[in-house]
This record gives structure tokens, sequence and C-alpha cells, in this order.
């Protein structure tokens, strides 16, 4: 396992000798205006079903979500989390080749070499702005037996078109394309780009996550949804109980409340991107010769994160170390591979959050 995931706040408290409350997490990518309001009194309400074991399938999970987005039973998986997804795909599809597309989210790499399981990157890079190239994709994939795309990507933000993806899985039949739309949910026109109700292509495998949209990365939750051949074969490597009872009642009662769930994607939706604008300008455009972005360059994300590059003479390392004196955590993208100790990401927050994040920038980059 990589060591720097985003979101450890309990090593920059201990740093700084001050409560976990006190530190503002900018590094850990989830919904700044999450959990859904009513949420939280929902499981507080049902705590008494840690007394009984859950549905050892946790099929009510599966039943919602199908309903919710109209994907046949029988096409779908709860599971704890994406990441038992990341960690199991390879052994139950039996992939021999993996292609992942970087920089991007080190589990990819990190299931296949649990399961021993040869892979490269098709990577994207500073100069073409992170932009995934297709057919460099295509032509990789001729080798490869599984391509891994995380769409839009973590920590780039970059997004392949949605008819891109399509005729990838036309060209290769053959060839298993696991598509992770963790972070799909935040975009505005997300019920258009996703995969999650395709079913002409029994190649493709969908991953989609409860904790970042909803802001319940600690519940552990996640979907796949694939054709019922790739489903069945991931059930053999399935453990009954594997999601916890509150977890199961949790992403039940948000499927089963469409009336309050598409009111809270569609003001984080318009949140998100009127404070990342804000956010932009006040790190600057360049216009201004005193500027921030002479040291700071933002890579352009459909995304509410941002991925980041030290352009002046400062490391990741002594960045995320100055931020963190103001107790901000920040994420040092240095063990990403594809990346550099030159990178950095900011999981955007509230305005006066992010205002406040661009004004420490501003100091620690400009003495």
């Amino acid at each position: 396992m990589i060591k720097g995931h985003g979101g450890n706040v309990q090593a920059l408290a201990k740093m700084h000798n001050c409560s976990i409350d006190e530190i503002i997490d900018m590094s850990s990518n989830i919904n700044p205006l999450g959990p859904p309001e009513g949420l939280e009194k929902f499981i507080a309400a049902n705590i008494h079903l840690i007394r009984s074991l859950p549905q050892p399938d946790a099929a009510d999970m599966v039943e919602s979500f199908s309903r919710y987005y109209n994907v046949p039973l029988e096409r779908v998986i709860a599971a704890n989390g994406t990441t038992w997804f990341i960690y199991t795909l390879p052994a139950a599809i039996q992939s021999k080749n993996v292609l992942i597309v970087g920089p991007t989210y080190s589990d990819y790499q990190d299931g296949c070499i649990m399961n021993k399981v040869n892979f490269e990157f098709c990577m994207s890079d500073a100069a073409n702005m992170f932009k995934p190239d297709i057919s460099r994709i295509s032509d990789m994939a001729k080798h490869s037996d599984t391509v891994i795309i995380c769409n839009p990507n973590n920590p780039t933000g970059a997004i392949i078109p949605t008819d891109k993806i399509i005729e990838l899985l036309k060209t290769h039949t053959k060839t298993y394309f696991i598509i992770d739309e963790s972070y799909l949910p935040f975009l505005p026109d997300a019920e258009k780009r996703s995969l999650i109700s395709e079913t002409r292509f029994p190649n493709l495998i969908v991953l989609s996550s409860m904790s970042k949209i909803f802001r319940i990365p600690g519940l552990r939750t996640g979907y796949l949804s694939a054709a019922p051949d790739i489903v069945e074969n991931l059930m053999q490597y399935y453990q009954p109980w594997s999601v916890n009872a509150l977890s199961q009642a949790a992403t039940s009662h948000i499927f089963k409340n469409p009336e309050s769930i598409r009111p809270f994607l569609q003001m984080t939706r318009s949140f998100v991107q009127t404070e990342k604008k804000l956010f932009q300008d006040a790190i600057g455009d360049g216009s201004n010769p005193k500027n921030l972005c002479i040291r700071l360059k933002l890579y352009p994300a459909s995304t509410y994160f941002l991925l980041a590059e030290i352009t002046g003479s400062m490391t990741s390392d002594e960045l995320c170390t100055k931020v963190g004196e103001h107790k901000i955590l920040i994420r040092n993208c240095a063990n990403f591979k594809g990346l550099s100790n030159r990178f950095v990401r900011f999981s955007l927050r509230d305005r006066d959050t992010n205002l406040k994040l661009a004004e420490i920038l501003t100091k620690i980059l400009s003495d």
C-alpha cells in the first residue's frame, strides 16, 4: 500500500500538537457540502442495527442502486468501497496484462501487484495539460487484456469524453475496460457522461463511489456495474457481511429518496464550479508580473480538486510543510507515478477556506 494517501489529518495534528478538529483537510477529495442534510441523523437513529448481522450480500443496497439507475439487478454488486473491486477485479476477470491510464490513483497499480499481474502505464504529461492521448491508449490496449481509466482522473482532473470511451470499447472487444466514475457526480452533466446504465458492451466495468459525493468515506461503500458473467465471477470472491449494517442502511436510504438526492447534487455542482472559479481567479491569470501563477501553475480540471505545479525553486514537500504550519493539509503528489516533487493537489472547501489557502500560497511563494 502506498504511503501518503490524502486525508492524514492525524499526522499533521500530532506534528503541531493540536486536535484533529483544528486541521483543515484540503488533501482528501470529498464533497465540501456533504453529507446530505438529515443523513447523519438517519444513521444515529439507526445505530441499533449494529446489534444484528447485516444482509450477507447487501441485497437492499443492490436493489436501491438498481432502481435508481435503472440497471438490472444481475449487473450490480455492492461492496465495502470501490477499493474492494480494484483489488479483486484482476483475479476475478483473470487479468494478465493491465494498462493503467496515468498519472492516477495508486491503488490500481497496487491491486495488480497484490495479484501478481503485469501492468504498464499510458502516461499523460504536463506538456499536453495532462489530457489523455486516446490514440496512444488504443495502441497500447492492443497488447492488454484490461485497461483501467479513472474518469474524471485523480489527481489531474482530466476527463475523457464518453464517446471516446465507447470507441475504445468497440475497437477492443476482447479487452476489459474498468472505468472508475468516483468523481463523475461532481460534473454538471454527469448523468449524460456516466456509463453506469450502459448495457451494450460485455467488456465494460464501471465503478461508482458513494464516499466522495455524499462525503461518507468512513462508511466504506461502493458499487460495480457490469455484465452478469463478470458479476458472477466477482461474487466467487465475495465475503458474507462485508458491508456493515449502517453502510447498507445509509446508502439504501439515499437512493430511495431521489427527491432529496437530486437537489443536493445540483447544489453541489453549482457550488464547486463557482468556488473553483473564484479560487483560480485568486491565484491569478498571469497578467500581473507579481502574480502567484508565476510560481504555481494550475492545470485545467473538470473536478473540484486542482492539480498544481510549483514552478519556482520550492519542492512539494517544502510547500506542504509551510502550508501545514497554518494547520491546512494539502496533497503532496510526489508519490504519484508520472508526477514529481513539483506537484501538489488542492481539494476545495468553502469560500473562506479556499480564499485563505490562496492568500497563504501567495505569501509563501512570494517570499
